[in-house]
């Protein structure tokens, strides 16, 4: 009823309404307008309310406020105003360009088809910048065609652009043939789009052709043109080779950069280089020191936790009149922070304080990230502090992990508190937003969803545009409250504020009619999401499959795993394990066992729980000898199984007719010996049970 009486509303009447409401109040009401009913302020109405903020002191509120006006009322003025103005057509171009430099895409192609209406060309500028904002769809051909029927120059920067967004859609023949097409003259950026595009597609053979090629054109490659290659030769575990750019690329001056060593480092730790495998980097460590191999050494013994080892070689290297660099240090320190090994990692901290190098935003920021995660939220404080008193100016990458420590270890209350005090003392709202993501995101798993609308209301207040993301939140929160008629609100709210539901929007939706047996809706949803361009993922798919095998539907939830499959996306151990329990409730044991074989032949591998449902499903609704058998094979094979798996075997064992005594008191033994933990509860149940069939 509300909503209908404000949309009868004239534009003089909420003038009158906001003109007389006290200052607060005024800006409530007109946020509340223009968020929840979609209405279009009148100008005076908007300076009304500029005047407000200014006189509340909110200079950033006023800020964006002004922003937004000005966006929005200046295609009107320059169309009324100044169409017969000489400086026309450049204010024109010069707004379609900011337009799409600020990412409003649709924005800026209004205003392009405006221009075409007024007769006004637009500058090969403002293509490029649409063209590059646009790159990964096929509009990109459509705007082309235009610059060549406007007889405009395509600039070298025009044809990069181009070549980067077919390559990034893996049409490399297309690009190809747009190069000769167009007599492109080679350079560096070229070449480096195209052998990015086959490095990726896994030619990397002819990304190495390109290589050389370079060469033979007259240009230097640069430190991308190796990353690209020596990325590429990770992958496929050549190593050696990749080490050997490396070299090369610092013969030549060009590093190797921070993204060398992380390619390299996570190339060491992808193919187990630290499992007794070191005939490669010895043999390279004995040809001379190298400082670039003994980093890669370091950071692999680090990445999976043999931290003392990794120490050592750096003594050994430091021996040798080796130093480490900057650079080194980041990514040790990076390496021992993913794997929990602070102590160490603030060692290090401490070693680079007291010498000529010093810690950076990032050191402090990784190991402020590491200390959080794992609970020791006050020593991320005081190191934060630290590198405030060092004059290292902190952005909201060392705030986010103490935000969600306080969250989750100590008083969401005072996380709200530092979130005030930091974005009191910030100027960037992009940083800012992210913050206030996190708090959101932490009321609504809590159930605080009223919190956390309190916040989002804040967040406007403040002048912080909210995200994608921040609408997710709120609607995911409404949803898990069973409030669906507020989430679709908050999908409204989130396309008022020119933001496109996203793949994360619709699975939310199509959750919660999951959840409620609501299949019909579930699909509805997904025709609208692939209506709108918006690609399933596998939290999707696995949501359609958890509907159908509730429904009862297997086959066809075995149809979407195969259409799931052939778009190239991965089922994960979640999709594949709901899948083998709903064919074991229905004893198509046959089908489950084939979907465990089919999660090893795809390499994802069958975890505890996977094992669990095999055998506690054949135990209940199968045969328990099978069961016996299932779980002597895989004991064999020395699959390690978990608790529950043994338990209900013995269960089955004792609740069969007849059980059998001496199977279920060597099960139970054998369950001691692996070292799980016995209580009262396990042995009466085991008495218990036998005792009932009088054994």
């Amino acid at each position: 009823y509300f909503k209908n009486e404000v949309l009868r509303l004239r534009t003089c009447e909420i003038d009158y309404v906001i003109e007389k409401l006290e200052s607060e109040h005024a800006i409530r009401f007109f946020l509340l307008l223009e968020d929840a009913f979609g209405i279009k302020h009148s100008l005076h109405s908007r300076l009304f309310v500029s005047h407000h903020l200014a006189e509340k002191r909110r200079i950033r509120s006023l800020r964006c406020h002004l922003q937004r006006l000005v966006l929005e009322e200046v295609c009107d003025l320059l169309l009324k105003r100044f169409r017969g103005w000489d400086s026309n057509p450049l204010v024109w171009d010069v707004l379609c360009f900011v337009y799409s430099r600020k990412g409003l895409i649709r924005d800026a192609l209004f205003v392009l088809l405006k221009m075409r209406a007024l007769d006004i060309l637009p500058s090969i500028m403002s293509y490029n910048s649409l063209l590059h904002s646009l790159r990964h769809t096929d509009m990109i051909w459509d705007l082309y065609r235009d610059i060549l029927v406007a007889e405009i120059r395509p600039t070298e920067y025009t044809k990069s652009i181009i070549l980067d967004g077919l390559c990034n859609q893996s049409q490399v023949r297309e690009a190809l043939s747009f190069m000769e097409k167009v007599e492109v003259e080679p350079c560096i950026v070229y070449f480096n789009t195209l052998m990015s595009a086959f490095c990726r597609m896994g030619y990397l053979a002819v990304s190495k052709s390109f290589f050389g090629t370079m060469f033979k054109s007259g240009l230097s490659p640069d430190a991308y043109s190796y990353n690209i290659l020596i990325n590429g030769l990770c992958d496929i575990g050549s190593l050696e080779e990749a080490l050997g750019f490396s070299i090369d690329m610092e013969k030549h001056g060009l590093g190797p950069d921070e993204v060398t060593y992380d390619i390299l480092a996570k190339g060491f730790y992808l193919f187990s280089m630290v499992h007794g495998l070191w005939k490669l980097p010895r043999k390279l460590l004995d040809r001379g020191p190298d400082l670039l191999t003994y980093v890669m050494l370091i950071c692999g013994h680090c990445q999976v936790g043999n931290s003392r080892e990794g120490l050592r070689l750096r003594d050994e290297m430091l021996m040798k009149g080796l130093r480490l660099n900057r650079v080194s240090y980041r990514v040790i320190i990076g390496s021992l922070c993913k794997t929990g090994q602070l102590g160490e990692a603030l060692g290090l901290l401490s070693e680079l304080k007291n010498s000529e190098l010093q810690p950076d935003s990032y050191m402090y920021s990784v190991i402020i990230d590491g200390l959080c995660k794992l609970g020791d939220v006050e020593n991320g404080i005081r190191l934060y502090r630290e590198m405030c008193s060092e004059k290292i100016l902190p952005n909201s990458f060392p705030r986010r992990p103490i935000l969600s420590g306080l969250c989750q270890h100590r008083n969401i209350d005072e996380a709200r508190s530092y979130l005030n005090i930091w974005i009191s003392s910030s100027s960037g709202s992009e940083q800012d937003v992210v913050l206030y993501n996190i708090l959101i995101d932490k009321h609504v798993k809590r159930g605080y969803t009223r919190e956390a609308e309190a916040l989002y209301r804040d967040m406007l207040d403040k002048g912080i545009s909210p995200t994608a993301a921040t609408f997710n939140t709120l609607i995911d929160g409404s949803l898990r409250c069973g409030r669906l008629a507020d989430a679709r609100e908050w999908m409204d709210r989130m396309r008022m504020h020119k933001l496109v539901p996203n793949v994360v929007t619709y699975t939310s939706f199509m959750n919660a009619f999951s959840e409620a047996g609501n299949l019909k809706s579930v699909f509805r949803l997904l025709e609208e999401m692939e209506a709108n361009g918006v690609e399933a993922n596998v939290v999707t798919y696995t949501v359609i499959i958890k509907a159908l095998r509730r429904q009862g539907k297997l086959e066809e939830s075995l149809r979407f795993l195969n259409d799931m499959l052939a778009r190239g996306l991965s089922p994960d151990q979640v999709t594949y394990n709901s899948l083998i329990q709903s064919f074991c409730a229905a004893r198509d044991f046959e089908t489950a066992f084939w979907l465990h074989n089919e999660m090893i032949r795809l390499r994802v591998l069958p975890n505890h729980a996977t094992y669990n449902i095999l055998i506690d499903g054949l135990c209940v609704h199968g045969s328990v000898g099978l069961a016996e058998r299932v779980f002597s094979f895989l004991r064999g094979h020395e699959v390690d199984l978990s608790k529950v798996a043994y338990t209900s075997l013995l269960k089955a064992i004792c609740a069969k007719k007849g059980g059998d005594v001496r199977k279920a008191k060597a099960l139970f033994r054998e369950m001691v010996e692996v070292g799980f933990e016995i209580s009262v509860k396990d042995y009466s149940g085991v008495i218990n049970r036998l005792c009932r069939r009088c054994l």
